[in-house]
């Protein structure tokens, strides 16, 4: 089923209740290396439930904790007339990412998650589409917590007419040197354990699926590496205080292998820290346009 345009912009995703504990927190944070070193009281505190921490972008995957998520109450009713738009997901990969906290998370929480498609780009017949999705987190009050925004860039779906231009532009990161280079290293394993937020596609952990999709070996998720560049932010910039943050956001453009070191690149402005991530080894930038909005 192609897509329909602008069909696709009446799609919405049925709000669904998620609750998350502790163990979902301490989870994610072991998940992008933190507590590598037990005796580092910095990071203690992301994956030890005495005054637990939780990593901003543990956002993009605490809404399917312990198997929440799941639809509270049927999906809205579409207009009448309404031709449901369905994507080649074999064709599929992630673009962009970006979270934003109206609140710092807390530790433990019930939520209601309500997504929709807000934009899709048609790059071309043979060029693919850019499909932008928002999820909305508010709480049983239900004030506003966090908005999760994320591009899909569908390589088999170009040519549907809709429009090529208007898409929102990426951070520009400064010209200048970086003001400081954070390494972070990752473990063989590294995928291994991420997997268990949520994300089981074998293309991360079976070396067979892995081949079929052109890579030598499993490589490690996109949204691990983009919180590795979260804790680059946390540990540099913000000392560990994670309530510093407001807004992480970054476009992927190449995989991380699990074992590689991830080289962190940032420039403070303010409240802006731009960042773009790479693996010196390979000669390869696997993190464009990052961008970290910092509180007041």
């Amino acid at each position: 089923m192609p897509i329909y345009y602008p069909d696709i912009l009446q799609q919405r995703a049925g709000a669904r209740t998620f609750t998350y504990g502790d163990k979902d927190v301490m989870l994610y944070a072991l998940g992008i290396g933190l507590g590598a070193d037990p005796l580092d009281e910095k990071e203690l505190p992301f994956v030890y439930e005495r005054r637990l921490k939780v990593v901003p972008t543990a956002a993009t995957v605490l809404a399917s904790a312990g198997g929440g998520g799941r639809a509270s109450r049927p999906a809205p009713d579409m207009p009448a007339g309404y031709r449901p738009s369905q994507i080649n997901y074999l064709m599929v990969v992630h673009g962009e990412q970006k979270v934003e906290l109206h609140t710092p998370l807390p530790a433990t929480g019930t939520f209601t998650a309500e997504g929709r498609t807000t934009g899709a780009w048609d790059k071309g017949k043979d060029k693919g589409a850019v499909i932008l999705n928002e999820t909305v987190w508010t709480d049983e009050a239900g004030e506003k917590i966090a908005t999760l925004t994320g591009s899909t860039f569908a390589r088999g779906d170009g040519g549907f007419g809709g429009p090529s231009e208007g898409q929102p532009e990426p951070h520009q990161t400064p010209s200048r040197a970086p003001d400081l280079s954070v390494d972070i290293a990752t473990r063989p394993d590294q995928a291994l354990l991420y997997r268990l937020n949520g994300d089981r596609n074998p293309l991360h952990s079976d070396p067979e699926s892995a081949r079929r999709s052109g890579f030598p070996r499993p490589i490690l998720h996109g949204l691990c590496t983009y919180g590795i560049t979260c804790r680059a932010v946390l540990a540099a910039i913000c000392d560990y205080d994670s309530d510093r943050i407001f807004s992480h956001q970054a476009r992927f453009s190449a995989p991380v292998f699990p074992g590689d070191v991830i080289t962190v690149d940032l420039w403070k402005d303010a409240r802006e820290v731009s960042f773009e991530a790479r693996v010196k080894a390979r000669g390869a930038t696997v993190i464009r346009n990052g961008l970290t909005m910092l509180r007041d």
